[in-house]
């Protein structure tokens, strides 16, 4: 696979993952806890079939070949699932869409010290224009929040930047059951804090449902094509590039639900748009400098 082809995969993701809110819009009662479980368990079936075909039907080894990189990154993504969440629950959607953009400086710092991977000087230029586009998108709506939402967003964030390492890191044939793995982990965690909290697992019908289609469709192809994409792109830019649902969710909010956006929030988006396309132009122009092996 080449550095193009991976681009385009891991914003086919980032457009997916952009749908997120507005399917978590349409659930009217459950709990943090109760959506993260059936929207794993939505995930899981779904990926564990394709891991499946990818494997020629066996997909256990596939699951034991990505071993304690798999573990760190399945880990990751519950606490960017649950953080995330949570963080849209309990803080404002300003505060959590902020604070989710320090998921780029965690992949780099991370990446430097864990994969010694260098990042070039135009991908911490493009990090620093996302920020700043990101901050002129919620800028005006940008308020405290509730301490615990915000502490949430930047566990996310932290989770998800990990995600994006060990997926560097581990190396090792196919790495999709790492995205597996977290949804089996979310379903483990999640079910045991409602167990311990006295919360029924089981939600209304329509908020099950809303979520096991979140899981299988938004997450499931999302972590196909992100994890896919992944093999060819560093941890910082992996990042960075699957920010572009932040520029598409408020439009899908608009055009199925009638929610208009500030004109910052457009201005902001153009800046997050110029800082992907200055990333994915830039390293498309020097992709074996960055490391990368290409695959047939």
């Amino acid at each position: 696979m080449r550095y193009g082809q991976g681009v385009a995969l891991v914003l086919v993701a980032g457009s997916l993952w952009s749908l997120m809110g507005l399917g978590l819009r349409q659930i009217e009662a459950a709990s943090v806890w109760q959506i993260l479980f059936w929207r794993s368990v939505g995930m899981v079936p779904v990926l564990l079939a394709f891991i499946w075909w990818t494997s020629g039907g066996r997909p256990l080894d596939q699951i034991r070949r990505v071993g304690l990189a798999g573990a760190i990154g399945g880990f990751g993504l519950v606490f960017a699932f649950a953080g995330a969440i949570y963080a849209i629950q309990t803080t404002t959607i300003a505060n959590a869409v902020f604070l989710f953009t320090a998921s780029p400086f965690v992949a780099a710092i991370l990446g430097w010290i864990i994969l010694g991977e260098k990042v070039k000087p135009w991908t911490w230029a493009a990090i620093g224009l996302a920020v700043f586009g990101m901050y002129l998108m919620v800028r005006e709506g940008l308020a405290m929040g509730a301490l615990a939402g915000n502490i949430a967003a930047l566990l996310s964030a932290a989770g998800f930047g990990a995600f994006s390492v060990a997926l560097r890191w581990g190396k090792v044939g196919e790495m999709l059951p790492v995205s597996m793995l977290g949804g089996v982990f979310s379903v483990i965690v999640a079910g045991i804090i409602l167990t311990v909290r006295g919360e029924p697992i089981v939600a209304l019908p329509w908020d099950m449902g809303v979520s096991i289609a979140i899981g299988a469709v938004i997450l499931a192809l999302g972590m196909v094509a992100f994890t896919l994409g992944s093999k060819v792109i560093p941890a910082a830019e992996l990042t960075l590039l699957s920010l572009v649902e932040v520029l598409l969710a408020p439009i899908w909010v608009f055009l199925f639900l009638g929610e208009t956006a500030s004109p910052a929030t457009f201005i902001g988006g153009g800046v997050l748009l110029a800082a992907v396309a200055l990333n994915a132009v830039m390293g498309a122009r020097s992709p074996r400098d960055e490391g990368v092996a290409e695959t047939p």
